[in-house]
């Protein structure tokens, strides 16, 4: 029995793993959250590891809070970089699969076409640089069998995000701004979910291998909020702005579309469009997951 420890367990992809995993019997899964396992504190962790003969970690704990963290870099770090380092040496020291997510944020966004993994990173935010530092440890590290899987614009039903946000303020105002300069793609989690748990049994490398995985096609937010709201049939009227006009504490890529040509052609993956997941998605942002 493969014992799987699923860190972030009640964030957005954690939960959307939860909602498959009993699809997979073969398969023992232990979700964390911070209150049940910090992963800063990594005696703990590896204790933790131990102890439960952990087989595979999946690990989806970050620090998300993209303009907080210019203000709490050092707890964004120890997240988002050495907590990373920390699971990537019990890996490697135990002979244990490790799947890290990371992010587009990575990058500049100063492409013009989508962004493959050899691409030279330059992140702009504290957020970004931790991520990539992050990655970097666990490529110095070097575990087998393990991967990192960037991914770009998630949304669920769980946790805080775009679509989220959009409902809310849908219910509150007739009228939005939204930023239109800066384009990407939104994934939905329970389609990067199925997809970590459709390649799992496939990952046989020597090295860390790299992904990027996010829904296919690409639009602004300013474009994706006009769907959300299509979708749900609100009559909002959505106004595209600048990004200079929406300032924040964190710098955003303009451009972070991913290429996904390796991850579909390593692991014979169709992704599906953007718009057909957040279609599909209905009833994720019914009125009972607005809140």
């Amino acid at each position: 029995m493969n014992n799987i420890l699923v860190t972030g367990g009640n964030g957005q992809l954690g939960s959307e793993l939860k909602e498959i995993v009993p699809n997979y019997q073969d398969y023992n899964f232990l979700f964390t959250d911070v209150k049940a396992l910090d992963i800063t504190n990594h005696t703990t962790v590896a204790a933790f590891i131990m102890s439960n003969n952990i087989t595979v970690i999946i690990n989806c704990a970050a620090y998300t809070a993209v303009d907080k963290a210019e203000s709490e870099p050092e707890l964004s770090d120890a997240i988002n970089h050495l907590a990373v380092a920390n699971f990537a040496q019990i890996a490697k020291d135990n002979n244990i699969k490790l799947v890290h997510i990371s992010t587009d944020y990575v990058f500049d966004g100063a492409n013009h076409k989508p962004y493959v993994e050899k691409d030279t990173p330059n992140p702009k935010s504290v957020y970004g640089k931790t991520k990539l530092a992050g990655e970097r440890a666990m490529q110095t590290i070097n575990p087998e069998n393990s991967i990192i899987i960037r991914t770009s614009w998630v949304y669920s039903s769980y946790g805080n995000n775009f679509v989220k946000t959009m409902l809310r303020l849908g219910k509150e105002r007739d009228e939005l701004n939204v930023v239109a300069d800066q384009i990407g793609t939104p994934t939905y989690a329970g389609d990067l979910a199925q997809a970590i748990l459709t390649l799992l049994p496939q990952i046989n490398n020597e090295t860390v291998q790299l992904f990027h995985y996010s829904n296919e096609g690409v639009c602004s937010w300013y474009d994706f909020a006009k769907a959300i709201f299509e979708i749900k049939g609100l009559p909002i009227k959505v106004n595209p702005i600048e990004t200079s006009q929406y300032p924040t504490p964190a710098k955003r890529p303009f451009y972070s579309v991913l290429n996904k040509t390796n991850i579909k052609e390593n692991f014979q993956m169709e992704i599906p469009y953007w718009k057909t997941s957040l279609d599909k998605c209905k009833i994720i942002i019914s009125d009972k997951n607005e809140n």
